[in-house]
């Protein structure tokens, strides 16, 4: 299923503009064009998503995604990419395998799962969503966490990237910031929610992150205000990704300590370095500033 414009700008009116759209997966590669741009192959796996244009070097001085000529999200207008680290599964014998994802709750038969992107002008929850927000520039590009986070302190400065323990397709509660410690009926979702706040200069940053800014008191959620220095007031942008776990379930395989037995592609057993990559190019978001 793909959606046009004119449907999508249906959606994007000044009564209601919240965007939910899936992305099934481009390639699942060790490509990362916006920490380790040119090198080949970058230090992990990821599963990316969007714009065919989508390469190891994504050059900021050349408008990259606006040269695909096809995406993998449903809205054909959308040439941005995506991406997360891949998910593994470490069963008792040793050996490692990649867990597959699910489509999200609405888009059945998305090929290889891939991720569900947000666009929000205010809370989920909000069905008004009225708030003024600037619309993200062509080339804009961030990133969200910390690889090499292993405790919940090294992780406590990115806020919302979690993880829910689904027992069915309709499963949101409870997030928590570390891998579910149990089996998970329906499988892991993930879901990471990129700052709001933007100093309104720069496209990116030395550290893909220095140009955006949580708000400076409150959360999105509650519309605090944005800091000084980050003035301009984005949308909030979210991936979702549930991962298939439920296939290794079998108490047979799990670590004889019982132990969770999920790692990210980097290496993480704790779930604290989950992160995420942003490349702009979506000429469908219209600014409601």
């Amino acid at each position: 299923m793909r959606f046009e414009l004119s449907a999508l700008l249906a959606l994007t009116g000044p009564a209601a503009a919240l965007i939910r759209f899936q992305c099934s997966q481009l390639v699942v590669e060790r490509l990362d064009p916006l920490v380790t741009p040119g090198q080949i192959p970058s230090p992990h796996v990821h599963q990316i998503v969007g714009g065919n244009s989508f390469n190891a070097t994504m050059d900021p001085s050349k408008d990259m995604p606006g040269e695909s000529t096809c995406t993998t999200c449903q809205f054909s207008e959308d040439f941005s990419n995506y991406w997360t680290a891949t998910l593994y599964f470490r069963a008792r014998n040793g050996t490692y395998q990649r867990v597959p994802q699910l489509a999200n709750a609405g888009f059945a038969g998305a090929t290889a799962g891939g991720m569900t992107v947000y666009y929000m002008q205010d809370p989920l929850y909000d069905t008004a969503q009225k708030s003024k927000v600037s619309a993200f520039k062509p080339g804009f590009r961030m990133f969200i966490g910390d690889v090499n986070a292993r405790s919940k302190d090294q992780a406590a400065r990115f806020r919302q990237l979690t993880y829910t323990c689904m027992d069915d397709a309709g499963s949101r509660e409870r997030e928590t910031v570390a891998f579910p410690a149990r089996k998970c009926a329906y499988g892991i979702m993930t879901s990471l929610r990129f700052p709001t706040c933007w100093d309104g200069v720069n496209l990116d940053s030395p550290d893909h992150m220095a140009h955006m800014s949580y708000p400076e008191s409150g959360t999105f959620e509650s519309a605090g205000p944005c800091p000084s220095t980050h003035p301009v007031r984005t949308s909030q942008v979210m991936f979702e990704v549930i991962w298939d776990t439920s296939r290794y379930n079998d108490d047979a395989d799990w670590p004889e300590d019982g132990s969770q037995p999920f790692v990210w592609s980097f290496g993480d057993k704790t779930g604290y370095a989950n992160h995420g990559d942003y490349v702009c190019f979506p000429p469908f978001l219209l600014s409601h500033s």
